[in-house]
């Protein structure tokens, strides 16, 4: 070998070396994409019993045996879906949780914090509403299927999502070493044998995030007769909340 190639190969190597530095450094930026809360029409903000960070919850109060609980996707702010949950969910009392530097929340994003808060909060919903159907889109579908795998959810509904992150991940990187530098990997695949509770999963039929196969997999990691899929037509993974068969696949109507 030349010398010339052995320093082509040494700077490329170093190139290689530093970009998976820098990816493995920024990493939770590229995942987490806080957005400010606009408070969204009749919510009530509590703060979630944690002494790790002040974690807020959007809510609409209703007293009675139902509750919903609603984990967002990686760039949405939860206070705007609360009038479309209002009108959709009119028995139930509504939760909607802004993941920590969201909204107003304090603290920085993570799978652990996350998943932490997200079983909190569901504790403190059940302790006033015994039936609570846990609703999770995209990223919050990592997150409400890991509280269904530990909770007794009533009813479990995942909005376009995906087996795991770290594989979206694995392709958008394909010569990175993916599953050694990430942190946070929403491992659905995981908890989803362990859900009991009747899941139901929404797929948009043009999504240019997820792709069908990772969802389709998913759903195949649940026992048999827990989950079944429908596919909303001529959607994309952020536009798919925007067509009237969205709220009621989401409410389980006929």
């Amino acid at each position: 070998m030349s010398h010339w190639l052995r320093i082509v190969l040494r700077d490329a190597a170093l190139v290689y070396l530093g970009f998976c530095a820098v990816l493995f450094l920024i990493q939770r930026s590229l995942i987490y994409l806080p957005q400010p809360g606009s408070g969204g029409n009749d919510a009530t903000t509590i703060i979630l019993p944690t002494a790790a960070a002040r974690v807020l919850v959007s809510t609409r109060p209703k007293n009675g045996p139902r509750a919903l609980i609603y984990f967002g996707g990686n760039a949405e702010d939860v206070s705007l879906s609360m009038p479309s949950f209002s009108v959709g969910f009119p028995e139930s009392a509504i939760y909607l949780l802004h993941y920590r530097g969201y909204g107003g929340s304090s603290g920085k994003p993570s799978e652990k914090a996350l998943f932490a808060d997200a079983l909190t909060l569901f504790d403190e919903a059940h302790a006033e509403h015994p039936d609570v159907d846990v609703v999770g889109r995209s990223l919050g579908s990592g997150v409400a299927v890991y509280v269904a795998s530990l909770r007794p959810v009533t009813r479990l509904v995942l909005v376009t999502p995906f087996d795991s992150l770290e594989e979206l991940a694995a392709a958008q990187f394909p010569y990175v070493p993916v599953r050694w530098l990430m942190l946070d990997k929403y491992e659905s695949w995981r908890y989803a044998p362990s859900v009991t509770a009747p899941t139901l999963i929404i797929a948009a039929e043009h999504d240019e995030i997820v792709p069908r196969a990772s969802t389709a997999l998913l759903q195949s990691r649940f026992k048999g007769g827990v989950a079944t899929l429908q596919v909303i037509g001529g959607t994309g993974h952020n536009s798919i909340s925007y067509r009237a068969e969205y709220m009621r696949l989401l409410k389980g109507s006929p």
